[in-house]
């Protein structure tokens, strides 16, 4: 494997913020960029990136580290191919480097990507006229189609097949990967568009007929070892700057609305390729943004379908809204009936989730009879109390005594009843109340721990470590301790982010170290704090090894052999 120098390298040239930034969004709050941490169930930020140590640390989960840490994680590879990755981001080399990856699924994006460039040049042919004539009334012209990468399978049986066997493809994978079915061609006069993973790379493809064919309408590669259709968001990779841009996502259902949108110059945008979201999907969504659109098909599935995602949503902590459709319409044709303008209005105009609910929830209800009218009472503010906003709480309380002629006094007591109980309607524990498990450091282990950071940012530290032969009772923290000392005396420097590279492999000292890092105690340091320090963790374990000696001597039974020992105590006590 190349050496630190080759590695430091390839660090220093990638900036954390804006390699975080790709998969979480970030805010700057004082010193530091705050973000919500993808490693865990999060819903308030609670990752916080270094700048300047260019490192990150999450204070919930306590996953930290620098950009290969995040970047290892976050794309689940292992630390070679992480850093063969970012060393090609930069332009550096790494010699003898063998990749880790499964050579079969490169060469299934190999194929994959191939058959999408021999898509798009079918298309492009004589015999795709009629299919470019289709989408140029659908609104779609030639800069979207090569947008989107767009193509055409032909209205033959086996041209696809017969095209990549040609390359000396195997017919049994083609099969495998959805692009033969017995040997023929899998796509066959269809227009077809691609699909993409979190990466960008082609991993499926979705056929619509163009004619009056009577075949399905839709045709979508069927699930592979690198397809999975619950784990894919349509337009993914390509929405990320424009979501950037504009702080929020809208999410769709299928590819032609993401399409549409695009021809109107939105770009934010991701399709499920249906209407249910998982549990992947909702953490792809949250790389993007924590302000969520939803913007389904307007009829009563679609409207279902917003509920039943927008409290998914809301629950994975982010803020959703809801982009409401009018006439059963879906983005995509709403935007070829009303044009750019209205569609746009209706997505400046987006309904909080909170509120949409409260509406379907009134829709169907008989106001005269005294069971529905109670049950949409209690169904309102149930779903009031889920909102953190008091002045929103009062107005819909308000809102709802004038509709239903109840007084705002009874409203607001069940509301109280509500925010006490938790979602399974049990009564809230006081979280406060609760013992905590957390044991606390004693004078010992606090002065240990926080001498390890002062060595790891002032050299001073590890002067007095090394002059004093510091010596740590736990074992991780001294090997830590003695790590430290060998990376200054062989670099002449500790740079955190580089630090963590090199403790790679020692997860017991990863540990350690993460916690260390945890501290951000100020960098400034005199001499005579770093040499109380070194006292107390001395004087723990001179008092550690007299106790040590004293259960010896109790033990030992002859009486010159106590001598000696009782000798090695006195010794101890005064200095020696």
């Amino acid at each position: 494997m190349n050496n630190q120098n080759t590695i430091n390298e390839i660090r220093s040239k990638i900036n954390i913020i804006d390699l975080i930034s790709e998969y979480v969004p970030l805010t700057k709050k004082g010193q530091y960029y705050w973000g919500i941490c993808p490693f865990h169930n999060d819903k308030n930020p609670s990752m916080s990136v270094d700048e300047k140590k260019q490192t990150y640390t999450c204070w919930s989960c306590h996953n930290s580290g620098n950009v290969f840490n995040f970047y290892e994680q976050i794309e689940n590879i292992t630390f070679p191919e992480a850093l063969k990755r970012l060393g090609d981001r930069v332009g550096i080399t790494l010699d003898g480097y063998k990749s880790s990856f499964n050579t079969k699924y490169n060469k299934y994006y190999e194929i994959y990507d191939l058959t999408q460039k021999y898509y798009q040049l079918m298309l492009n042919t004589d015999k795709g006229q009629a299919a470019r004539e289709y989408l140029k009334k659908r609104g779609i012209d030639s800069d979207t189609i090569k947008e989107f990468g767009i193509g055409l399978a032909l209205d033959e049986k086996d041209k696809l097949v017969g095209y990549l066997k040609e390359k000396k493809y195997d017919i049994n994978t083609l099969n495998d990967l959805g692009l033969a079915n017995n040997d023929i061609d899998t796509f066959i006069n269809r227009i077809i568009f691609p699909l993409d993973d979190r990466n960008g790379r082609v991993v499926g493809f979705s056929g619509r007929i163009y004619d009056n064919s009577k075949m399905s309408k839709y045709m979508n590669t069927k699930e592979t070892a690198i397809f999975k259709k619950g784990m894919c968001l349509y337009h993914y990779n390509a929405s990320k700057d424009a979501v950037r841009l504009s702080k929020y996502v809208i999410v769709m259902e299928g590819f032609m609305d993401v399409i549409r949108a695009s021809t109107i110059g939105i770009k934010n945008t991701v399709a499920l390729m249906g209407t249910a979201l998982t549990d992947e999907q909702i953490s792809l969504i949250k790389k993007l943004s924590l302000n969520v659109y939803l913007c389904l098909d307007g009829d009563n599935p679609g409207q279902d379908a917003d509920l039943h995602n927008g409290e998914l949503l809301e629950k994975a902590g982010l803020n959703v809204k809801v982009v409401c459709l009018t006439d059963d319409e879906d983005p995509d044709s709403y935007i070829l009936k009303n044009g750019e303008k209205k569609f746009k209005d209706l997505v400046e105009n987006a309904k909080n989730y909170s509120d949409f609910k409260i509406d379907k929830l009134k829709s169907n209800v008989n106001f005269e009879s005294d069971v529905e009218l109670s049950n949409y009472v209690n169904k309102v503010i149930k779903e009031v109390s889920t909102i953190k906003d008091e002045i929103r709480c009062e107005i819909i309380l308000k809102k709802l005594a004038k509709e239903t002629n109840l007084s705002y006094n009874t409203l607001e007591k069940k509301l109280n009843e509500y925010k006490s109980l938790d979602e399974e309607g049990k009564k809230k524990v006081d979280n406060n109340l609760i013992e905590r498990k957390d044991v606390k450091k004693d004078k010992y282990q606090r002065a240990s721990i926080e001498f390890i950071y002062y060595m790891l940012v002032n050299p001073k530290a590890i002067k007095v470590y090394d002059s004093k032969k510091l010596y740590f009772i736990d074992s991780a923290t001294r090997n830590l301790a003695a790590e430290i000392s060998y990376y200054y005396h062989q670099y002449g420097k500790i740079e955190i982010a580089d630090f963590y590279t090199y403790l790679n492999d020692k997860k017991e000292l990863l540990d350690v170290f993460s916690e260390v890092q945890s501290l951000n105690l100020d960098e400034d340091i005199n001499d005579v704090t770093l040499m109380e320090y070194a006292k107390v963790i001395s004087d723990y374990n001179m008092r550690q090894e007299i106790k040590r000696l004293e259960e010896k001597m109790r033990k030992e039974p002859l009486e010159e052999e106590k001598i000696k020992i009782l000798e090695s105590i006195r010794k101890l006590r005064i200095g020696e």
